[in-house]
């Protein structure tokens, strides 16, 4: 989950602090095609002319999906990318371009969304967990990718990185590189932060009501959803995360999914990593962390550089949150850094 919807609610959810990270806070069956459509953004001069990333809807095992996709014209491999919390593949829009251009179109892309974190209630409000996500994302690969021989790359954000991990232990064969940004991977006790969101996440009262004022706000007229979250949320964040905001978070079924899905992380989390695996696959993983990030603190990056010695570590010190993806430089800097990641690994293996 993402830091703040701040100033948008009542006083009492306005302490609660969420994961739509303000900048003091770093933080399945047939799959059937739908109508694409193009998710554009203005060109970076460091790159280009760009290919836009087109949106789907799609079944994955009876659950309504949303997809972002770059299809490469003769792709070596395919990324697969997996948001954090909430799930909205369109917050990831401008990174996902920059990525794909960044690897020189060697790859497609594809960014595929959590179930019920949608702009529509396609669910019937059905609420689902950590594990129900995660196997969402194993029936996609079983589904969509099984039969396509090109290898797999995942990169996940969030505690999208810790169900990219997980994704990795149950599909060896297919996957060969794991990449966690700003990664989730285990609670963080000594995040003020985060025990105040436990709180809110572990009662269905207050899950409900907060979810009920975020549906409220669902309501107005877009233009002034878009005012309010601009004004809260920073005038840094891009056109796109802002339209994602407001059309899919500010949903009383989506914000009950995300509450609810935030429980059942926490109570998965606060075990401790699976190193053994970690460390079998050293060589494949990398992680990126934040300077100032309770999700993702130093301390799991000194746990991992202990425990999994041999996986890529590194840490953006150039004043991006959690949210890096909602900023048009975020986006860029972490896709150039992904995109580097991604061409030493091919220059040190057979990809």
């Amino acid at each position: 989950m993402t830091s703040m919807l701040i100033g948008l609610l009542t006083p009492t959810a306005r302490m609660l602090s969420f994961r739509l990270s303000s900048p003091s806070i770093s933080r399945a069956g047939h799959i059937s095609n739908c109508n694409s459509i193009a998710m554009g953004i203005q060109n970076s001069p460091l790159i280009g002319q760009k290919r836009h990333a087109n949106y789907r809807l799609c079944n994955v095992c009876g659950y309504k999906t949303d997809l972002l996709e770059i299809r490469a014209e003769d792709p070596t491999f395919h990324v697969l990318f997996i948001p954090g919390n909430p799930g909205v593949v369109s917050f990831y829009t401008e990174f996902l371009e920059n990525l794909f251009e960044l690897l020189g179109g060697t790859a497609s892309v594809t960014a595929v969304g959590h179930i019920a974190h949608t702009e529509k209630n396609w669910e019937n409000g059905r609420l689902f967990s950590l594990e129900e996500q995660i196997d969402h994302k194993m029936d996609f690969i079983k589904h969509e990718l099984q039969d396509n021989e090109l290898p797999i790359i995942l990169v996940g954000h969030s505690i999208g990185s810790y169900i990219s991990i997980e994704m990795f232990r149950r599909s060896p064969e297919k996957v060969i590189y794991c990449i966690g940004m700003y990664p989730f991977l285990a609670v963080n006790t000594e995040s003020s932060t985060q025990s105040i969101i436990r709180r809110l996440a572990m009662s269905p009262h207050l899950s409900a009501a907060v979810s009920y004022e975020v549906g409220i706000l669902g309501l107005l007229p877009i233009k002034a959803s878009r005012f309010l979250v601009t004004t809260s949320m920073g005038k840094s964040w891009s056109a796109a995360a802002v339209e994602a905001l407001c059309t899919h978070v500010l949903q009383y079924h989506a914000m009950r999914n995300v509450l609810f899905m935030t429980m059942t992380e926490f109570k998965k989390l606060s075990e401790t990593p699976n190193w053994a695996f970690m460390r079998q696959k050293q060589s494949q993983m990398a992680f990126l962390f934040g300077a100032d990030d309770h999700w993702g603190p130093l301390q799991m990056f000194d746990e991992i550089s202990k425990n999994v010695p041999g996986a890529a570590l590194a840490v953006e010190r150039e004043g991006f949150s959690h949210a890096f993806s909602c900023t048009r430089a975020g986006s860029l800097w972490v896709a150039q850094h992904v995109a580097n990641l991604i061409k030493k690994q091919k220059t040190n293996t057979s990809l």
